[in-house]
């Protein structure tokens, strides 16, 4: 990351996993990031949210946002540097992988999220509670705005202009307007024919995702939707899915984009040939499990059950809750397990859930 983007400023830096009621994946206290023990899968699958941490070292801590509207300069900005960590590491492929992952979340999301207005980077928060900003927006739209000016611009052009960021910004909270002024002055007016004002004015203060947004594309993922294609026309059995070397990514690409009405007989044949259901992998558990909820296989109850008793990361658990509340069934068995589940979240998990499944004033 030094050699990327300038000097550690802080000395030492360690993690401290905390217990599983942490609501986040981490926090980026200088030198001591605090990391969710749900990313514990015993492969290193899960490291990126590691990589996240450290990047706020740069973004975030050494340069940090100056209201909460200016969370995109904080995440944005680390999400982007991540990646490129996640890149230098690991290699282009899985870099490539974790973008598309996120990009479809984000797209997803933008597809759906009310008010519209909160789809908007430099996002008005007047009188509202600060934690509305916090919504892939300000991290994925961030990440592929960042995305688009290197590929616009040149990669060792933007890694100039980040490393020189980073160093005048040192030690500061700065808002949108000011980086946006110093991204004019240092790098738009020795380019101008490729990046306009009015783009750079979409990305940061329109609604929703400019049309020209960065559509990340992995080969491995497109091979994936052939063998997604093939299993649900049956022509491609569950257990002859060439999942053997698969990564965490491509689990998640395939159960992300698996038919949400997924018929139960196909739910079954998954579940019996790779043990979805008892994954020991939290996120692979998450996407397993919302997929089931969709499809009303109910086979997951009891592991679900646990899951959410034993989990209070929001990342993972809010959505759950969400789709369990879309049924009156399923509402009142989360308000059951919730019960129990309760008193060990963390008091922002509680103030959340309490909203979804309507138990709030």
């Amino acid at each position: 990351t030094e050699k990327l983007f300038g000097p550690y400023a802080w000395g030492r830096y360690d993690l401290l996993i905390l217990p599983p009621s942490f609501p986040f994946g981490g926090m980026e206290n200088p030198r001591l990031s605090f990391i969710t023990p749900t990313i514990i899968a015993g492969d290193k699958s899960l490291v990126n949210l590691i990589a996240h941490e450290l990047a706020h070292s740069w973004s975030g801590n050494l340069v940090t946002n100056e209201s909460w509207r200016d969370l995109w300069l904080n995440e944005g900005f680390t999400s982007y540097v991540e990646n490129r960590i996640m890149e230098e590491v690991f290699g282009r492929k899985r870099a490539l992988m974790e973008q598309a992952l996120d990009a479809q979340h984000l797209r997803e999301l933008v597809a759906t999220m009310k008010p519209t207005s909160d789809t908007v980077l430099y996002v008005d928060l007047m009188g509202r509670d600060p934690d509305a900003a916090f919504s892939s927006i300000p991290y994925t739209k961030g990440q592929l705005f960042l995305i688009y000016l290197e590929q616009k611009l040149g990669r060792d052009n933007f890694d100039t202009f980040i490393k020189a960021y980073f160093k005048k910004f040192a030690f500061q909270s700065i808002g949108t307007t000011t980086f946006v002024a110093y991204l004019k002055e240092t790098l738009l007016s020795k380019h101008a024919d490729k990046v306009s004002e009015k783009e750079i004015n979409e990305w940061i203060y329109s609604e929703g995702l400019p049309s020209f947004t960065p559509n990340p594309v992995s080969d491995v993922f497109t091979i994936i939707d052939g063998q997604i294609k093939a299993f649900i026309a049956n022509t491609l059995s569950a257990q002859d899915l060439p999942t053997g070397d698969w990564t965490v990514h491509q689990w998640l690409h395939f159960l992300n984009n698996l038919p949400r009405d997924l018929a139960i007989d196909n739910m079954s044949d998954l579940d019996s040939a790779y043990q979805l259901t008892t994954s020991n992998n939290k996120e692979i558990a998450h996407a397993w499990y919302l997929l089931s909820l969709h499809a009303g296989y109910d086979a997951i109850f009891d592991q679900l059950d646990d899951y959410l008793i034993e989990i209070g990361r929001r990342k993972l658990i809010v959505p759950l809750y969400k789709q369990l509340a879309t049924s009156p069934k399923g509402k009142a068995w989360a308000k059951e397990v919730y019960q129990t589940a309760r008193p060990g979240y963390h008091p922002l998990a509680q103030g959340t859930v309490d909203q979804v499944l309507g138990l709030t004033n």
